[in-house]
């Protein structure tokens, strides 16, 4: 079943794509479009993700250093 809604879906996004950039192709070609498109996008987006999650990580991570730091220097023992 995921190889008929990875067709189907493929074929939806390559007759958009195709429209959109207004390239005149057969029914196996849109499909080809869309099916590799998709296998594309997925990987770029997961990439994009994973990317994203560890910077996002190192932004939390230096966020809670600073919280960390105004504690102690709020809060912490005085000098």
């Amino acid at each position: 079943m995921p190889i008929i809604a990875l067709i189907i879906i493929g074929a939806a996004a390559g007759l958009i794509a195709t429209r959109t950039m207004r390239l005149e192709t057969d029914l196996f070609a849109t499909i080809g479009i869309g099916v590799l498109g998709a296998l594309l996008g997925g990987l770029v987006l997961r990439i994009l993700l994973t990317i994203t999650g560890w910077m996002a990580g190192f932004v939390g991570a230096v966020l809670g250093a600073m919280a960390l730091i105004w504690l102690w220097r709020s809060y912490g023992p005085r000098r």
